[in-house]
């Protein structure tokens, strides 16, 4: 008898395994898919352990080894005496954090240009009215955020508007890396205070890429994109600066 048919029969008497996933195993699915629909919003507090017993009628020892994965995962944060938070929405988003947070702050900053330049062009030639005035109501929303001097809501919104004017390009595949790298690239460049001019500067650059989009000029989203990326550069190269000084 041939290898080939020797092959053939000892697979044929190999059985598949047929075993049942664990309680906590499919606890771990379940909340890595209530994660990945955003029902818990990365950055945010997730339920205490006694909410989430009493919740979800799993025992403490069940909960706490499904939760030890996610956290191996990379989709949760424990901080010790502050409760666990959302990392994450995905392994790949939790890979491409650890990326970009080892990376120099110059990749980091060149592949933000490459992404956001592409896709501002792309949605000045496709978005919608709708997807128009997400982004008008989002730079009302950074201002106001800005005005009220509190600049972690000033970084969530601007996070959510460079999502929106991907979202609006329109490209599946892009839209999808994004999401993935978004989270990534704010998380590496954010922390860093903007002085008056700075920020006014930084808030008349969006409100020009989203007057290019709706006017559907592809070359001035562009350049746009671009110069609020080099704006950032040019900020952090002033604040090492300042701090060298020190």
């Amino acid at each position: 008898m041939s290898d080939v048919c020797l092959y053939a029969a000892a697979m044929k008497r190999i059985s598949t395994p047929r075993r049942t996933a664990s309680l906590s195993a499919q606890l771990v699915d379940s909340l890595r898919s209530h994660i990945e629909a955003d029902g818990w919003p990365v950055g945010t507090r997730i339920p205490s352990e006694q909410a989430l017993i009493e919740e979800l009628g799993v025992g403490r020892s069940t909960l706490r080894e499904a939760l030890g994965a996610l956290v191996h995962l990379g989709l949760l944060e424990a901080r010790v005496g502050d409760g666990t938070y959302v990392r994450a929405s995905s392994e790949l988003q939790s890979v491409m954090v650890r990326r970009a947070s080892s990376a120099q702050r110059n990749n980091v900053l060149e592949l933000r240009t490459v992404l956001e330049e592409y896709a501002s062009g792309a949605a000045a030639l496709r978005r919608s009215e709708d997807q128009l005035r997400q982004l008008r109501e989002l730079l009302a929303d950074a201002d106001a955020a800005c005005a009220g001097a509190d600049r972690s809501a000033a970084e969530s919104v601007d996070a959510l508007f460079h999502r929106a004017v991907v979202r609006a390009s329109g490209n599946d595949l892009l839209i999808e890396m994004y999401d993935h790298l978004g989270t990534a690239l704010t998380s590496s460049l954010g922390g860093l205070p903007w002085d008056t001019a700075g920020a006014e500067e930084h808030a008349a650059l969006h409100r020009r890429l989203v007057d290019a989009i709706e006017e559907r000029d592809e070359s001035g989203a562009r350049a746009a994109a671009a110069a609020i990326v080099q704006l950032t550069r040019d900020h952090e190269a002033g604040a090492a600066h300042v701090a060298e000084g020190e």
